[in-house]
């Protein structure tokens, strides 16, 4: 998908004339990522978050994308926000991290398919994966990652409310680089959208130059402004 006309008019919206080049940290690839699979009729903007305020930026303008692309192409626009615990989280018990969901290694809270209610109505499936996880691995704690990560993906829902689109909520476990790799990959993602200013970012340097989508940062002159 060409990002230029989301970003054309994201920067016409903010009014600043060098948005698009402050924002791009890694371009869209040059070769067609998904084995030519990816769907014409939909559109999928995946964002990192960890509710730090860089984070928070980041899902207000992915929000704000969203939304501007819903109108002006009519097609349906989803947004993914993922949290990755990394596994040097938890330097006692490394090999938790490796446990993973049967199917994908990730939990999804919203796969319903109804935009208007995908916020409402999530399934709740933090208890049963806390007690696998503290039967499998003794010395995780009941107050640890998932208390944190449940009270994280909940403010990401609290603040997309108002966008009422189709909204997907991912927890993921290892690496933070190679897990929102995965997850661009599965969803067939257009855009990634991070909160950091700079490709210097190791985060960024991880992702590499080979990565499926374009990869945008938050400048320093967008969360001046979300302050205001």
């Amino acid at each position: 998908m060409n990002i230029k006309p989301m970003l054309m008019r994201l920067q016409s919206a903010i009014g600043s004339q060098d948005l698009i080049e402050q924002m791009v940290l890694l371009p869209e690839p040059v070769s067609q990522p998904y084995g030519g699979a990816k769907s014409t009729k939909a559109v999928n903007l995946v964002v990192g978050y960890n509710s730090s305020p860089k984070s928070q930026t980041a899902l207000d303008i992915t929000l704000c994308i969203a939304h501007q692309t819903r109108l002006a192409t009519q097609k349906q626009v989803t947004v993914h926000v993922v949290y990755v615990v990394d596994d040097h989280q938890n330097i006692n018990c490394p090999d938790f991290f490796n446990m993973t969901d049967a199917n994908s290694g990730s939990i999804a809270w919203n796969q319903l398919k109804s935009p208007a209610v995908a916020l409402r109505c999530a399934t709740p499936v933090l208890p049963q994966l806390r007690a696998k996880a503290l039967a499998a691995q003794p010395c995780i704690t009941p107050v640890d990652l998932f208390d944190q990560a449940d009270k994280i993906l909940w403010q990401a829902r609290c603040l997309a409310e108002e966008w009422g689109g189709a909204f997907i909520a991912h927890l993921r476990f290892g690496c933070i680089a190679a897990q929102l790799r995965k997850v661009v990959e599965s969803e067939a993602a257009d855009v990634l959208l991070l909160g950091c200013n700079s490709s210097n970012h190791p985060i960024v340097q991880k992702l590499d130059c080979n990565f499926p989508c374009t990869v945008l940062g938050m400048p320093t002159m967008l969360r001046e402004a979300k302050q205001v």
